[in-house]
């Protein structure tokens, strides 16, 4: 096989690769909260195996990360807490709500992160172009929420928060990025090693050790290793931790556009995958609704990516992690909006 060959088909599989994890890690999340409902212990499993991955594969050479500071951890764990509580939020979201409701509130961050880098960053004004794609976003998600048959307060208020606390992340994080000398995996380290240490007080604080401890006494544990329950969340786990290594390397391997449409392909896919195998979906009219939303977040990152000043030169592996990347944390659904 020819080299030329050989990186095609490499390419090839880390887009398919990406676009595997990308599109089936919300309905996976959904799958796991379902059989095993109690999300912080969920978040933390998830927080360590993205720990455990990233320094395991570091030790063997196959990627590398920064070396993990307690004066480097001190700056980040404003950054870390802020992720904690977006990811917390998420998977009660998804705890209470369907796939689609998730997508719908995920497609409207950039209307928030919009209006935030101009008021809080002084960052310029969107483009007409892009003002018209977060109308869409808007109204998409207006007539998404005004036919939603499965309204309830509980899951709405789980949204609410999780827009405000994503929101809140990715605008500080591009303060972080900015202010710390992190690399891509070393951001992912930091990230999760010290959600992983908040993850306790979450436990006490929302009471769920009293329900994980009476499941456990109450049959052993059956409820908590239940064999469905246990493949839930064991593919929780890893597939959070796939679609960092997948997203990374498929940004690496192909270019900003190639990448765009397909982390857009990948939420066709998720809205199609989620109406194929269960009924924990939106109406017709509410899926209508939320193809609007994505065409506007598909509008939105054209209009993004041709204000954007190309760079000069190959990025190299030991570069900063750009703010793009910070979709790609695990325990997120990692397609650009």
């Amino acid at each position: 096989m020819s080299s030329s060959s050989s990186s095609a088909y490499a390419t090839s599989s880390l887009v398919v690769g990406y676009a595997l994890c990308s599109s089936l890690l919300a309905v996976i999340n959904k799958f796991a909260i379902t059989y095993f409902n109690y999300p912080g212990l969920l978040t933390a499993l998830q927080y360590l195996t993205s720990t455990v991955g990233v320094y395991l594969l570091g030790k063997l050479g196959f990627l590398h990360h920064d070396a993990f500071t307690w004066d480097t951890a001190k700056k980040f764990l404003p950054a870390a807490a802020v992720f904690y509580l977006a990811i917390f939020t998420n998977t009660n979201l998804l705890r209470h709500a369907n796939v689609d409701t998730f997508i719908v509130f995920r497609s409207l961050t950039p209307l928030l992160v919009a209006i935030a880098d101009t008021v809080f960053r002084s960052q310029p004004r969107p483009s007409k172009l892009t003002f018209l794609s977060l109308l869409v976003i808007l109204a998409g998600a207006v007539g998404y929420v005004a036919n939603d048959s499965a309204f309830t307060l509980t899951a709405y208020s789980w949204a609410v928060a999780y827009l405000v606390t994503i929101t809140t992340e990715m605008v500080y994080i591009k303060h972080m990025v900015s202010s710390l000398e992190l690399n891509t995996w070393g951001f992912v380290l930091y990230n999760n090693l010290l959600s992983l240490m908040i993850a306790p007080i979450f436990w006490f604080l929302t009471g769920e050790y009293t329900d994980v401890f009476t499941a456990v006494n109450a049959n052993g544990g059956g409820s908590l290793f239940d064999p469905v329950a246990f493949c839930a969340v064991a593919l929780s786990c890893v597939f959070g931790f796939l679609i960092s290594f997948f997203g990374f390397a498929a940004r690496k391997a192909i270019s900003a556009t190639a990448f765009t449409v397909t982390g857009v392909v990948n939420k066709f896919l998720t809205v199609v995958i989620n109406v194929l195998i269960w009924d924990k979906h939106a109406s017709p009219v509410g899926l209508v609704c939320l193809l609007v939303t994505i065409c506007g977040g598909i509008g939105y990152q054209q209009s993004v990516t041709v204000a954007k000043k190309p760079t000069n030169g190959p990025s190299q592996d030991g570069e900063k992690v750009d703010e793009e990347s910070v979709e790609l944390i695990p325990g997120k659904v990692a397609t650009t909006v």
